[in-house]
């Protein structure tokens, strides 16, 4: 329905209810949906059921690898005649494009509270979300059976934190079950938990509401989802809100600028169990799928071409980083990616049409026309794109990822987007962390101490967070956790330190060889071991200086006819540090890209020459002075 229309003839559609999981970082949700659909019998055995992997709607390779849910996905099960379309949505700030688009299909939504860790950073941020749009929120208070379960507790702070986002007393009323995901256990007291989930369905049935739609008003959908089969071609998800959409009907759609194109529906699905069904019509209140349509975007309204009223398109917060994607122009290029695939074409194709589904990206055109600009809600948002799309086979550079500021309209300051961040770290490594982010120009807003675990609330700009990850990691020995949300922008705090120390250059091309990198090894900490092909101007490693060093490291030790021959000596090379992509990202300077293909990730100057870099830098040095 419209936004401002007067209702007319609605009526509840009690067959059907919509709902969705809700969550902070592995908190359960796609757990907890695996149980559903067990137990709603979508699997005939539990050998079948195992044979659909450990995490059914994690299906994308890098949410398996990663412990995340990535991109939304939507299933249905069938409880007591009713039928329950779930939709499974990311926890973390990175991917709320994918949260707040998919929230627009549903009615109510499932919130997993994790019962020893409580509400946590990306719980306020899908919960702020699920209460703006009034949806009816159901409580689930996850894993009672961890030890240091504190259910009670964690109720009382989950009903501070609907007070503190603003929910009416409806809202704030809100229904609690307890629920163990990993055995599929639930109920509505944590220490009388059923065998199955059966409380919870009920509850479902009982507290998320109907549906309302008007049946006799036209067909009108929403694109929230979009899909591709290479025999149905593209395929869009989205509710139906008013009317019946049938099989070969003609549809008009309406783009959120309002540009208008006429189409017709080929094929027709909606959701059961673990896969679409094709059918014939479909009434309002329900979730479906369709084809036929090849140019359409999410956003876009399907509706009948006789009253082409649009729906409120789906607004999603902007951007706060970016990165510039590029041609691989190193002397590599072409040797591990897909035969084509590395072309400015084929990239910005690959670019643009992912931003048809990835709601939150936006791509414009570079300087150049082998350059193009990407932004996105964070640098793991960035992270995963680059992750993807080199498992395609593709092949490109990236820089060295920034902030987008923006300037006040009023007084032209600049501002700066700010990250909310909470560190979760064990009491003893306090100090260390507080000096990790004093020296990224952190604010501490809350500090608290439990059970010898300390929980500090940070204010820190966005920028002081690029790469932060990896150093908090290590600092804490990967025993830390940190999480943040977008905050505001506020006026620029200033200069930040940069990257303390210089890269460590390949002089020449070549092959690294054994005595190469033990003449190069005092100079700092190398990225390659031995029998590594290196190109002029490619990094090697990390100074332990502030300037760059170029460095022979293909170089071989001549024979002599001496009798202890460079082939019988022990060399004592310290292993190579290995980059993550987050690693590469975090290390890059400004002259600096990094080469990503299907295989490797190197990074590599801008100016691949040597003696032409050095010139490059004495000329900017001189304007720098002449400033």
């Amino acid at each position: 329905m419209v936004a401002g229309e007067k209702p007319s003839n609605l009526q509840k559609r009690n067959d059907i209810r919509n709902i969705a999981i809700i969550a902070h970082v592995d908190h359960g949700k796609t757990t907890l949906v695996d149980g559903m659909l067990k137990q709603a019998h979508v699997f005939r055995s539990a050998e079948s059921a195992a044979a659909a992997g450990e995490r059914i709607l994690d299906s994308n390779p890098l949410e398996r690898e990663r412990g995340i849910t990535i991109l939304a996905k939507n299933t249905a099960v069938t409880w007591n005649g009713v039928k329950i379309n779930i939709v499974d949505t990311p926890g973390h700030a990175d991917f709320g494009g994918e949260v707040e688009r998919i929230l627009n299909m549903v009615d109510g939504a499932l919130l997993l509270v994790d019962a020893v860790e409580g509400p946590m950073p990306q719980t306020r941020f899908v919960l702020r979300k699920a209460l703006g749009m009034g949806l009816r929120v159901i409580v689930v208070i996850n894993k009672v059976d961890r030890a240091y379960a504190r259910p009670a507790e964690v109720l009382n702070e989950t009903f501070d934190l609907f007070i503190e986002l603003g929910a009416n007393d409806e809202q704030a009323n809100f229904p609690v079950a307890y629920a163990i995901g990993l055995t599929a256990r639930a109920g509505s007291e944590a220490d009388t938990l059923a065998e199955d989930l059966t409380p919870l369905f009920e509850m479902i049935l009982r507290e998320v509401p109907a549906p309302e739609v008007d049946m006799e008003a036209p067909p009108r959908l929403l694109v929230t989802n979009l899909e591709y089969d290479n025999y149905k071609g593209q395929i869009a998800v989205g509710r139906l809100h008013s009317g019946t959409m049938r099989k070969g009907m003609n549809v008009v759609r309406i783009t959120p600028q309002g540009e208008k194109e006429n189409g017709r529906i080929e094929y027709l699905f909606t959701y059961h169990n673990l896969s679409k069904q094709e059918t014939e019509a479909v009434s309002a209140g329900d979730i479906l799928a369709f084809a036929g349509l090849d140019n359409i975007h999410i956003s876009d309204t399907i509706t009948d071409p006789n009253d082409p009223t649009p729906l409120p398109p789906i607004s999603v917060e902007e951007p706060t980083v970016r990165m510039t994607f590029g041609v691989n122009t190193s002397p590599f290029a072409g040797r591990e990616g897909k035969t084509g695939w590395g072309t400015s074409r084929r990239i910005r194709q690959r670019l643009y049409d992912e931003m048809r589904s990835n709601l939150a990206l936006r791509v414009a055109d570079g300087e150049t026309a082998d350059r193009f600009v990407v932004s996105g809600r964070g640098e793991l948002h960035l992270s995963i794109l680059i992750e993807t799309m080199r498992r395609e086979g593709f092949e490109f550079d990236v820089s060295k990822p920034e902030v987008i500021y923006h300037q006040d309209p009023e007084t032209g300051e600049l501002l700066e987007p700010t990250e909310e961040v909470h560190v979760e770290v064990a009491e003893g490594l306090v100090g260390t962390v507080i000096e990790l982010l004093g020296g990224r120009r952190g604010k501490m807003v809350d500090m608290r101490t439990e059970s010898g675990t300390t929980y500090l609330t940070y204010i820190v700009p966005t920028r002081g967070l690029l790469g932060f990850r990896p150093h908090f990691m290590r600092a804490t020995s990967g025993m830390g956790q940190v999480h943040s949300l977008f905050h505001s922008y506020e006026p620029y705090l200033g200069a930040m330190p940069g990257r303390q120390f210089g890269s460590l250059v390949a002089w020449e091309n070549g092959t690294t060889t054994n005595y190469g990198l033990e003449n190069a090894q005092p100079r700092g900490t190398l990225f390659v071991g031995a029998g590594v092909d290196v190109y002029e101007g490619m990094v090697v490693g990390e100074h332990i200086r502030p300037e760059d060093l170029a460095v022979n490291v293909a170089k071989a030790k001549h024979m002599t006819n001496v009798r202890a021959a460079s082939g019988e000596k022990a060399w004592s090379l310290t292993p190579p540090r290995q980059l993550s992509l987050e690693d590469c990202l975090e290390f890059l300077a400004e002259d600096e890209l990094l080469e990503v293909t299907p295989l490797n990730l190197r990074i590599r100057k801008r100016i691949l020459n040597n003696e032409e870099r050095i010139k490059d830098v004495k000329r900017r040095e001189k304007l720098i002075a002449a400033e």
